[in-house]
């Protein structure tokens, strides 16, 4: 994990720099790191970007009670699981590191809002979408079973054409990264989301 202290260090560093306590952490990869807007989108819930570029799923259990902890958040919004599967981690052991982030967040925080954002669709990481696919399924049939207030939020299927090939306007011409269309769409998708459990 070492490979990720600087960006973990610039997070914790962060803090100081904020005019809030934020009510919402939204914590994961670049996906969340790179969100220029993220700020002024989700103003009303007052958030703070614990996004790290890179991360994996298991960074984001690992750097928990370092990054997470240091607020007092009412819900958490996650994204991540992306990268580990891009690395070979196989669906099974993303679903572990799944369960073991929902444990870390009951612990120190209760039973806020915990929202996992499903892993999206790539044109970069096509060749593994079935993957991706079944990841998605378990968490979220495990967050079904589960309630306890956990949410699922399928960005999936909104990324996707009608022969289910994810469509270029959401995504950078890399072809992994999102848009600001993909953004916009995030945006809109996550915020319904919000509104019907933050009050």
């Amino acid at each position: 994990m070492i490979w990720y202290e600087h960006e973990v260090q610039r997070l914790e560093q962060e803090k100081a720099k904020l005019e809030y306590e934020p009510g919402t952490v939204f914590y994961g990869s670049s996906s969340i790191r790179l969100w220029d807007t993220l700020y002024e989108d989700f103003s009303a819930y007052q958030p703070v970007n614990l996004g790290f570029g890179g991360s994996t799923l298991a960074a984001c259990v690992w750097f928990f009670e370092r990054l997470v902890t240091l607020y007092h958040p009412r819900a958490i919004v996650l994204y991540a699981g992306d990268n580990d599967l891009g690395d070979g981690r196989h669906p099974e052991e993303v679903f572990i590191f799944f369960q073991q982030m929902v444990a870390r967040t009951r612990e120190h925080f209760g039973d806020i809002p915990l929202f996992f954002i499903s892993i999206k669709p790539s044109i970069t990481r096509w060749n593994i979408v079935d993957s991706i696919r079944y990841t998605n399924d378990l968490i979220e049939k495990e967050i079904k079973k589960k309630g306890n207030n956990l949410h699922y939020i399928d960005i999936y299927h909104k990324m996707t054409d009608n022969a289910g090939y994810p469509k270029r306007e959401f995504l950078d011409p890399d072809g992994l990264h999102i848009s600001e269309k993909g953004y916009a769409l995030w945006k809109d998708i996550i915020l319904r989301h919000l509104s019907t459990i933050i009050r």
